[in-house]
């Protein structure tokens, strides 16, 4: 949006007006996911899409506690601008905030007007352009997972789930949710249009799954990325948190980040849908399920990008920690729903919910893509219960074997581009390094009083 633009921008901040807004917040997602923001007040809109609001680029290597890790083009090039633009096309009015609107921010390097180098958003349109070329349009269903939390002084992280209900899984209602959490938030995210269509009480206490729609793969993951800054927004508004950590109690099972992945072909039709193919398939889904196999190892430090993401996995979690694939098979990284025809699609079942949705999503296509270049089949779908390591290879066990399988998957890094891949492997060792040296508690209740 360029200052000449006056006019279109007047409309947009006369309807905002009319229905009572004198506030646009602008977002953006770092590198991990996060929203990043600037309220605007109306009047100064203009000004905003004109010129963009000045951000130090080193926010997208700013750690959760605060820190600037030493990432190229941050600290050593002086802790340079970049723009963010908003993308009024984007604009919502945000139900739950009289007289605020907010929209995503175009974030752009003001000395060359491309964009931040460390930008989710325009990595996954970098990697959709390159389907494009391949004559794909890849469309995504997201499924999230969360734990609500209230506060809990005297214990060791002064928050418990809320409620603390067992055996409630795929329920609905004041039996597991006594205090309506769920019918607020899905009427709250209705009325903020991402998409949302459903949700459940989940697997453990305090766990929930709301469902989004699916959509062309930006549309969605820009979706995703507004559905976790909300539940997490709303929540601390009622005073509890929110929390799509990959697994933040030892005695309850993990949240997931699952993608629900087909292409359109340049007609409009499901390219993974061919009735006389193999399992109902086409030579393109196959191609594609083979491709993220192949890069699988690679793919689990987007899809699984932090220390506590790797506790997830393990016998008996029903998260994915082998490379298999399998047909309506829960046990399997990638699950093949019954559906064919317009409903042919694949479920990735690797992610966990911290995921950043534009990396992952992103990374997944790209593994897709280069297996439909490569023209592989995949082997035999897995048949029984997986999680049988005499059948299927093992995904990395750990962060830093993730962000080495990364760095090592040259084909899939020259996809995602090579700024990219720096900043986020350089960031995330300086993760990894931060907690190699931190003293936890269960260190302490297990050495201290004996040794």
């Amino acid at each position: 949006m360029s200052a000449s633009d006056t006019p279109d921008i007047r409309r947009h901040m006369e309807r905002l007006a009319a229905e009572g807004v004198d506030v646009v917040r602008v977002v953006y997602p770092d590198l991990i996911g996060t929203d990043r923001a600037r309220d605007v007040l109306l009047d100064h809109l203009p000004s905003a899409c004109g010129h963009g609001l000045a951000f130090c680029r080193a926010v997208y290597h700013t750690t959760p506690q605060g820190n600037v890790v030493p990432v190229a083009g941050g600290l050593d090039a002086g802790l340079p601008d970049v723009h963010v633009r908003p993308d009024l096309s984007t604009l919502t009015v945000l139900p739950w905030e009289p007289g605020v609107a907010t929209c995503l921010g175009e974030v752009t390097d003001p000395a060359t007007s491309a964009p931040a180098p460390e930008s989710p958003r325009d990595l996954l349109r970098a990697v959709l352009a390159r389907c494009s070329e391949q004559g794909l349009r890849p469309v995504v269903g997201p499924e999230l997972e969360y734990f609500l939390l209230e506060p809990a002084p005297g214990t060791p992280t002064g928050w418990r789930r809320s409620p603390e209900i067992t055996g409630a899984v795929y329920t609905a209602g004041l039996r597991s949710d006594p205090d309506n959490h769920l019918l607020r938030v899905l009427r709250l995210l209705r009325d903020l249009r991402i998409g949302v269509t459903s949700g459940n009480h989940e697997f453990d206490g305090g766990q929930y799954e709301i469902n989004l729609t699916h959509s062309d793969a930006l549309d969605a993951a820009d979706r995703a990325f507004r559905f976790k800054a909300a539940v997490k927004e709303l929540a601390r508004k009622e005073g509890s948190m929110a929390t799509f950590m990959a697994k933040p109690f030892g005695d309850a099972g993990g949240s997931g980040f699952h993608l629900h992945l087909s292409c359109d072909d340049a007609e409009g039709r499901n390219a993974f849908d061919d009735p006389a193919g193999a399992h109902g398939l086409s030579a393109t889904a196959r191609h594609a399920i083979a491709g993220i196999l192949a890069h699988a190892p690679a793919l689990a430090a987007l899809a699984n990008p932090t220390v506590n993401s790797y506790k997830r996995f393990g016998p008996d979690t029903l998260a994915p920690w082998l490379i298999d694939w399998g047909l309506d098979n829960r046990s399997a990284m990638i699950r093949i729903p019954p559906e064919r025809g317009a409903g042919a699609r694949l479920e990735l079942r690797l992610g966990d919910a911290s995921a950043n949705p534009y990396l992952l999503i992103a990374g997944t296509i790209a593994a897709a893509l280069l297996g439909v270049r490569a023209g592989e089949e995949p082997p035999a779908p897995l048949e029984g219960y997986g999680y049988d390591t005499a059948r299927s290879a093992l995904l990395p066990q750990t962060l830093s074997a993730a962000l080495d399988a990364l760095e090592a998957d040259t084909d899939l890094t020259d996809l995602l581009g090579k700024d990219f891949t720096t900043s986020f492997l350089t960031y995330k060792r300086d993760e990894l390094e931060r907690f190699g040296r931190h003293v936890t508690d269960w260190e302490f209740t297990e050495y201290a009083y004996h040794l």
